[in-house]
């Protein structure tokens, strides 16, 4: 029976949102002095505060966070933007300390949390490999026979000898990652510092973190790739408003996570924005919607075609100007890209005024989940005309396929059916 390796228990950490500080004179000094004196005597009366309470100048970044992890799991922690997930982490690292509650780890931790955690930015990456080891209470032996295993997965062997201020952010990640795994931690506590890696790099930090586990370890793993969490983790647990929204099987927590944010998409309105999207001297967004049957709504059957539309106007003559969409599905992944002029061999030449676009998705493509759509504007070769635009797509199972077979779950993103041929004496 596994034992535990990570408890936490009633887990609790406030801020304090005080005004910003002014000079005073010494008068005024002696005076809120006092005063502070007589506060404390009469706080001590008063029952405690609520924890979720935001008022006072005092704000809950975590309340009341529970859970354990055996050794050898892999514990996938999501949520949105602010929902305390980082917070967590550095109380579990031990960078900061919790307001309230307890929490016990069994072993060595390694953490990484931010691009360059624990480096001298005047050391080399040589040096820096020996100084982490050692606050993570490796000796010299220990880093030195781990060393080129280090140096190898990092790809940081031509700049050893550079000190690391002199590092991109690539590089940082590579090699923190690299230290942080190699060292033989009992817990491997990683952020979202993956995301400035390449797709290859975080393939191969991902197949290093399974590795870890299977030697018994465990680690904790924030991502807002759900693709990679559904890959990777053995349990999950979803924050929101520092508190624990759900915690247990990871397919079941991830489903609940998209579920909440996919009617809206967690971004503004496609109006707003429409409104918000930066001046460009050379184009200008109008409208953008999605629309089926004539109809138009982000709420669509999978039975029919599905046209996306976009509106645009261009102020200057130009020339190879692109509109792309990328659509993602529900764990944020990439399934297809598509550009206004794929059949294009020559970049075209638009001379001012407003144009219209249409894209259309042949019906029996998107399987019946949630998906995020985001529109692109930018030169061949060149510049980005503006941000993206992004949309919440939901998707109801109307097709031939859901009548022929009604009470069968898909499973899957993309549903086009394949071609059959008919079956055959052999």
């Amino acid at each position: 029976m596994s034992e535990i390796s990570i408890e936490v228990e009633n887990l609790g950490k406030k801020y304090s949102i005080a005004p910003q500080a002014r000079y005073q004179r010494v008068s005024e000094l002696l005076q809120n002095s006092l005063k502070r004196v007589l506060h404390r005597s009469v706080c001590r009366a008063k029952p405690s505060e609520s924890k979720r309470s935001v008022s006072n100048g005092a704000f809950w970044a975590l309340s009341d966070v529970s859970f354990d992890v055996k050794e050898g799991e892999i514990l996938g922690i999501i949520g949105r933007n602010g929902a305390g997930k980082s917070t967590l982490l550095k109380i579990l690292s031990r960078i900061t300390e919790p307001t309230s509650g307890r929490f016990g780890l069994r072993g060595r931790v390694s953490s990484l949390l931010e691009v360059g955690t624990g480096f001298h930015p005047e050391l080399t990456g040589r040096e820096n490999i020996f100084l982490n080891g050692a606050v993570l209470g490796m000796t010299r032996r220990e880093i030195s026979r781990k060393f080129d295993e280090i140096v190898s997965f990092a790809v940081v062997e031509d700049f050893l000898d550079t000190r690391v201020k002199y590092y991109s952010n690539g590089m940082h990640v590579r090699l923190g990652f690299s230290v942080a795994a190699h060292l033989d931690p009992e817990i491997l506590i990683v952020d979202e510092v993956l995301a400035v890696g390449d797709g290859a790099f975080q393939r191969k930090c991902l197949g290093k973190m399974k590795d870890v586990t299977s030697c018994g370890r465990t680690v904790l793993f924030v991502s807002h790739n759900m693709g990679a969490i559904q890959r990777l983790c053995t349990s999950a647990l979803l924050l929101e408003k520092g508190c624990i929204a759900k915690h247990g099987d990871t397919q079941s927590v991830v489903d609940t996570y998209i579920d909440a944010i996919v009617p809206t998409g967690g971004f503004d309105s496609i109006e707003q924005q429409v409104n918000d999207l930066p001046g460009d001297p050379l184009f200008e967004l109008i409208d953008v919607r999605i629309e089926q049957c004539k109809k138009q709504s982000l709420y669509i059957s999978n039975g029919n075609p599905t046209d996306l539309i976009v509106k645009f106007r261009i102020l200057e003559q130009v020339k190879g100007l692109r509109i792309w969409f990328d659509v993602y599905d529900p764990s944020d992944t990439l399934i297809f890209r598509s550009f206004h002029d794929d059949l294009d061999s020559i970049p075209s030449v638009m001379n001012p005024g407003d144009y219209l676009v249409t894209g259309t998705i042949p019906s029996n493509v998107f399987g019946p989940v949630g998906y995020r759509i985001q529109l692109h504007a930018g030169l061949v070769g060149g510049r980005h005309c503006m941000p993206p635009v992004s949309m919440a797509l939901q998707v109801t199972n109307d097709s031939s396929i859901g009548q022929v077979y009604p009470h069968t779950k898909f499973a899957g993103r993309v549903m086009s059916p394949m071609q059959w041929r008919p079956v055959q004496n052999i």
